[in-house]
């Protein structure tokens, strides 16, 4: 039973990474015009400098005439042999472009992830807590409040009173440019400090969800017969909660976390642009601006599979936190019960 379980998850992966892919293809060609017309304009301009001649030649060099059909099974064959095709607008391959950029976004991704479920799990079992108390409506107004606000606009906020109005931190980039550091960990610290405003933003946004989630999980829990069992028994109530009480939240919060990365990511795209942050999400809006299809369909690819291996590891860890569950049947309910 279990091997056909973990043999269905499979294909499921399989059959999403295959709908992606498609998807992957159709969608950026369906954008009107073609990287021809815009490559040689400013950016959000649509003047060509190209002549007809010259805007056919190039098509022709990278196939854009050819049937649909034709040129999907030369994106899968590409595919296969790990090709990712080659940036009509930077010129250069598109998987080395995105290995320069990708450790920029997971660094915004990980930290965010990591301080979010910590803030968010340690604020909810405070407000579990006290719960009915004016500490628990104070968090639980602040946080639902600062968490609906779109992180683009949250981002704007920060930029405009740290960076721009009392200067504590820089405006954008990702680090300072040319500037001769004496150590590594003067490197350190000039990343850190342009990267505290992207992940302070990422993070507010992003502890909401985490906190009620953790504070329902651990109301839920507090009331189970076993922890009064176990205060019946003298235990104390640091390791009620510690031992007992937030192990056993921490599975709906566990999931919740990896099945929301595709939304931090979305998010981070934007957070990037508004830093001017040079990580996926600002390369993302230079090549859809550009029209540039390989690159689209590069950063398209590489953001599915770190959101389909991210669910995959869920899946992994879930099953780690309570053996008793069998997660190819448990990790599908948990997910239409969220």
């Amino acid at each position: 039973m279990t091997q056909t379980l973990k043999s269905k998850k499979a294909v499921e992966y399989l059959l999403t990474v295959w709908v992606i892919i498609t998807l992957n293809f159709l969608l950026p060609r369906l954008m009107p015009g073609d990287p021809f017309l815009f490559i040689s304009g400013a950016e959000g301009e649509d003047i060509a400098r190209f002549s007809e001649a010259q805007r056919a030649y190039y098509i022709d060099q990278y196939d854009f005439d050819s049937p649909l059909p034709v040129q999907y099974g030369q994106y899968i064959a590409a595919l296969a042999g790990g090709d990712l095709g080659y940036s009509i607008y930077y010129n250069e391959p598109v998987a080395p472009l995105l290995l320069r950029r990708l450790p920029w976004t997971l660094l915004l991704v990980c930290s965010t992830v990591g301080l979010s479920t910590l803030f968010g799990t340690l604020l909810g079992g405070l407000s579990a807590r006290y719960q009915g108390k004016w500490i628990d409506r104070l968090l639980f107004i602040g946080l639902i409040v600062v968490s609906e606000i779109p992180a683009f606009l949250l981002g704007l906020v920060l930029l405009f009173v740290f960076a721009a109005g009392m200067q504590l931190f820089p405006l954008s980039g990702a680090m300072t440019h040319f500037a001769a550091h004496e150590s590594a960990w003067r490197i350190f610290c000039d990343i850190v400090l342009h990267a505290t405003l992207p992940i302070a933003t990422l993070t507010l946004v992003r502890t909401g969800g985490i906190y009620l989630l953790a504070r329902n999980s651990i109301i839920t829990v507090m009331a189970r017969d076993y922890l009064r069992t176990a205060r019946a028994k003298g235990l104390g109530r640091l390791r009620i909660f510690w031992r007992h009480a937030l192990r056993n939240a921490m599975l709906p919060i566990v999931t919740r976390v990896f099945l929301s990365l595709g939304t931090l990511v979305g998010g981070a795209i934007l957070v990037e642009n508004v830093f001017n942050y040079p990580g996926l999400g600002r390369l993302m809006r230079e090549a859809v601006m550009v029209h540039d299809y390989p690159l689209i369909q590069g950063i398209f690819l590489l953001v599915t599979l770190t959101v389909l291996s991210a669910n995959f590891l869920a899946d992994l860890i879930y099953k780690r936190l309570d053996p008793r569950i069998d997660t190819g049947a448990a990790f599908p309910a948990v997910r239409e019960a969220g």
